[in-house]
């Protein structure tokens, strides 16, 4: 496994699962704001692990809506993380019921674009771990934090919050942006795509859904790997 290959790996793992991690903060006060005590917004986290399920659920429950829409909701949102498994579970190859079970529950879509923009098998395993991890670890704590004192926040940390996952994102795709001959020119063209996608949709769609988006764009236009 080259080093400077596995260095840049865990350096976007890392730096996108910092960056999608602190968002949990805007889940622990919607959470809050949907009447959920700040136990059961953590358990959420721990237990769900899937942003956009999770703000679907306290979105209705804050809108009004029943327990049963609520949850119906959540699933269908959900429903897009099976996709993913069966794409990453030949390439992840993981051993064992409860490897199985752990990795199952780190499928998500960063996860899913980092493991399948991985240059080979163990790349795409560490990729996915280091990501799984960082964002598992700082989703959870920050969902506390948010739940305990977010809604105290005043209008302009709360525009900084919502700043931060594009401000990430386009931070990581940077390098690639930059350079030189050693880089292919279609991975060039897949970063700035990216990078237009997640800038074009920040003025018309929700805080977050903007990345999302912009990485499902990068894996889909992405040239397939071989498997090492």
């Amino acid at each position: 496994m080259p080093g400077p290959a596995r260095t840049a790996v865990l350096r976007d793992a890392i730096g996108l699962g910092v960056a999608v991690g602190l968002y949990g903060v805007a889940f622990g006060a919607a959470a809050d704001a949907a009447g959920l005590d700040p136990w059961q917004a953590l358990a959420m986290s721990l237990l769900m692990f899937t942003g956009a399920s999770q703000f679907a659920l306290v979105g209705v429950l804050g809108a009004g809506g029943g327990a049963a829409a609520a949850v119906g909701s959540a699933l269908l949102l959900g429903t897009r993380n099976t996709v993913y498994g069966v794409r990453l579970a030949p390439l992840l190859a993981p051993r064992g019921l409860l490897r199985r079970l752990g990795m199952a529950h780190w499928v998500i879509d960063e996860t899913t674009a980092l493991a399948v923009a991985a240059p080979d098998r163990g790349l795409a395993r560490l990729g996915f771990l280091a990501g799984g991890a960082t964002i598992y670890a700082v989703w959870n704590a920050t969902t506390l934090v948010g739940a305990l004192g977010a809604g105290a926040l005043g209008e302009t940390a709360q525009a900084a919050l919502d700043a931060v996952v594009p401000a990430a994102f386009l931070a990581l795709l940077w390098p690639r942006l930059r350079a030189g001959a050693d880089e292919p020119a279609v991975a060039r063209r897949v970063a700035l795509g990216g990078a237009v996608v997640a800038l074009a949709l920040t003025p018309f769609v929700p805080p977050g859904v903007q990345v999302v988006v912009a990485v499902v764009a990068v894996v889909l236009a992405g040239r397939p790997r071989e498997a090492a």
